[in-house]
């Protein structure tokens, strides 16, 4: 019968993880991230790497909580799906910036953007690299606490990561307007065209979809570390699973059934990530 232990005198886990709901979402995610990278190699759409890799961080942080089932007082469990877990949405969230970036394109609709589309990624982008490095940070701090560092304080890497948690709904805020906006003016002025072959719309409503999954995760996990250490959230399993992993569940799930594999790039590769696909659905 596993029990609470300690690592170094300091409780890593408040509560035994779920057994059963690590193997059920480990599971999932093997067979989403198996489902994604056939998508991409099929159709060739290279700018969604980030999203496969974000699918590969659920799997190892999952695996990581199946591991500390029996192994508690284990600092490596802990770390990965600390970590991985933490740092996996925002992978998802950059695919999500080139996927607006390729809609703008494929309609010729650069006049009706906020931002053109060869610095909407970039921004986005590196708005996300930024907030991946505060995070990633806040989150070694909260791993070094959890070791029994003498020199840590325990709730300064919370404290971080949610500036990081913070940050990054900023700039998903700021995304999901961007491409608001160009809805609005793109159908105002310039729809009329003959843009019948390229599913702009379908493609915008699934970026809403998935930033609205996205975006919840990351206000439950910004309560999550704002309680602190002794917070309920952190004290009680539910919570992941039902803002974490069912919402990212659902992200990968809609991102593969709404597959932008019908935007044609045109032009150049933009930042070097988004370049061409074949036409097929």
């Amino acid at each position: 019968m596993p029990t609470l232990e300690t690592y170094n005198g300091y409780p890593l886990w408040r509560y035994i993880p779920s057994l059963p709901a690590a193997i059920i979402f480990t599971v999932i995610f093997v067979l989403l991230t198996a489902a994604h990278s056939w998508k991409l190699f099929r159709h060739r759409m290279w700018f969604c790497i980030p999203f496969v890799v974000g699918g590969f961080f659920e799997v190892i942080g999952y695996i990581g909580r199946l591991l500390a089932y029996n192994s508690t007082g284990t600092i490596i469990p802990y770390i990965l799906q600390s970590i991985f877990l933490l740092l996996a949405p925002i992978l998802f969230a950059a695919s999500l910036y080139m996927t607006l970036s390729r809609v703008i394109r494929a309609v010729h609709g650069e006049t009706c953007a906020m931002i053109a589309p060869r610095w909407l990624t970039r921004i986005f982008v590196a708005g996300d690299a930024f907030s991946f490095l505060i995070q990633a940070s806040g989150a070694g701090l909260r791993v070094q606490a959890g070791s029994g560092s003498s020199n840590s304080n325990p709730n300064l890497g919370s404290n971080i990561i949610v500036g990081g948690l913070i940050f990054q709904i900023a700039v998903f805020a700021v995304y999901v307007t961007t491409a608001v906006r160009f809805q609005i003016n793109f159908k105002r002025h310039e729809a009329s065209k003959n843009v019948l072959d390229v599913p702009w719309q379908a493609c915008l409503n699934m970026l809403y979809v998935t930033s609205a999954f996205v975006m919840i995760r990351n206000i439950f996990r910004v309560a999550e570390y704002a309680m602190g250490s002794d917070g309920y959230l952190l004290g009680h399993e539910w919570g992941v699973y039902v803002f974490d992993a069912s919402l990212m569940t659902l992200t990968m799930t809609w991102f593969f059934l709404r597959y932008p594999s019908q935007l044609v790039t045109r032009g150049t590769s933009d930042a070097g990530i988004e370049m061409s696909t074949s036409e097929t659905a």
